[in-house]
């Protein structure tokens, strides 16, 4: 296999390390020292430099002053997000906006792509639905009435919902199909509740009441959403897996120094087997995920089985369509696999590194719990691995392979 990463996508991860390396995760709000939200809004102090570094606008064209790069280099600069606990929405505004870029009208890329590229536009995405266990556009019914779409649903736990400009809405229609309208925040026809996550953000009870949307802000094309949900659920995984890095890190530091006995905790075997399990799954959760974002690129770029980057895995008949040469899995499949490792992983790592610190590990001075708190909510996000198996299972069965 071979994930070597070009020459952009590296130059994109180098960016984003030089960016987060002055994040310090020991200031990042703590859940557990705080009631209620940890605070109003996101980092607004880093998005500002994640814009002055042109990490914004990665994936968009260089029409709309992007770098035009794919799924992979988005992946590489969440997975550095992660490990500090950046408190920034790029993984749903950068989702957002290249769903519009590929699939929007003319009027709304113009209007919104080059500001969200330079972080003067925050975008997100209402992608849990009314639950957070069903699909989340069975959660808004969107008509159509003359020169608009009306809106009427709600969703639940929007991500940064209380500091974006615009949020992503997908909605059913009457003959089944999926529409993605553009939202404002304060949009007539909207009331936007407080909800809190376990890592102490603010997320968005989104409820829509007859709220009329111009048909030039709603993405009517087919695979807009599929496309989006697919972007959301890869960079989730690449954030579970940059967690779960620094997580492991922190424990090898950790045993590394703390002794026992007058030995190093590292040394004691059953100390040694649990960290190398872990590393087992981060290894794991690393080569799903690049599969994933590979397979997303090269649909996207349109550049079949061969094309180039870190996901390139070399498999034969690895082709970029749902249906693939010779019987490969639709994108979903691979979506599925990387979100079972992702979901289970990172519950894994930050329950050993609990275990491992001991009562350190708990210490609010300390940054694991905070951690601990992050990889929950993205635990929460990805779902239950065994849903994602089921949908894998139901792939196998309707593409078999060979």
């Amino acid at each position: 296999m071979d994930f070597t990463f070009t020459e952009e996508q590296q130059a994109a991860a180098e960016a984003a390390g030089a960016v987060f390396g002055g994040v310090a995760p020991d200031a990042v709000p703590s859940p557990a020292l705080t009631a209620g939200a940890v605070a109003d809004d996101f980092d607004r102090a880093l998005w500002a430099k994640l814009a002055d570094a042109d990490l914004l606008s990665l994936l968009l064209d260089s029409a709309y002053g992007g770098a035009g790069l794919d799924a992979i280099a988005l992946c590489l600069v969440l997975r550095e997000s992660a490990k500090v606990l950046a408190r920034v929405p790029l993984l749903e505004s950068t989702a957002a906006a290249v769903t519009v870029q590929e699939y929007g009208g003319e009027e709304t890329r113009s209007e919104l792509l080059a500001r969200a590229g330079r972080g003067e536009v925050v975008l997100t995405v209402a992608a849990n639905g009314r639950t957070g266990h069903e699909p989340a556009e069975r959660a808004v019914t969107a008509r159509r009435d003359g020169d608009a779409w009306v809106l009427d649903g709600l969703q639940t736990a929007v991500a940064w919902a209380h500091g974006a400009d615009v949020v992503v809405v997908p909605a059913h229609t009457d003959d089944g199909r999926t529409v993605l309208a553009l939202v404002p925040r304060d949009h007539e026809g909207t009331v936007l509740g407080e909800q809190i996550s376990t890592t102490g953000e603010r997320l968005g009870e989104l409820r829509l009441e007859s709220a009329r949307v111009p048909a030039r802000q709603v993405i009517d094309a087919e695979g807009a959403w599929e496309r989006l949900r697919e972007l959301l659920a890869t960079g989730t995984c690449a954030l579970a897996l940059g967690l779960g890095e620094r997580v492991l890190g922190m424990t090898s530091a950790y045993t590394g120094e703390r002794e026992q006995f007058g030995f190093p905790v590292a040394t004691f075997q059953a100390v040694a087997v649990q960290a190398a399990d872990r590393y087992i799954d981060l290894r794991a959760m690393e080569a799903t995920l690049w599969q994933a974002a590979w397979r997303i690129s090269t649909r996207a770029a349109g550049t079949g089985a061969s094309g180039t980057g870190a996901g390139d895995p070399g498999v034969e008949g690895a082709g970029t369509g749902d249906a693939g040469a010779g019987g490969a899995l639709p994108v979903a499949g691979d979506v599925a696999v990387a979100k079972i490792w992702a979901s289970e992983g990172v519950r894994r790592v930050v329950q050993t590194a609990q275990h491992l610190h001991g009562g350190f590990g708990a210490d609010t001075d300390y940054p694991l719990h905070r951690y601990h708190a992050w990889a929950k909510h993205l635990e929460l996000s990805l779902g239950p691995a065994a849903a994602h198996e089921e949908a894998l299972g139901d792939l196998l069965a309707a593409h078999p392979l060979g």
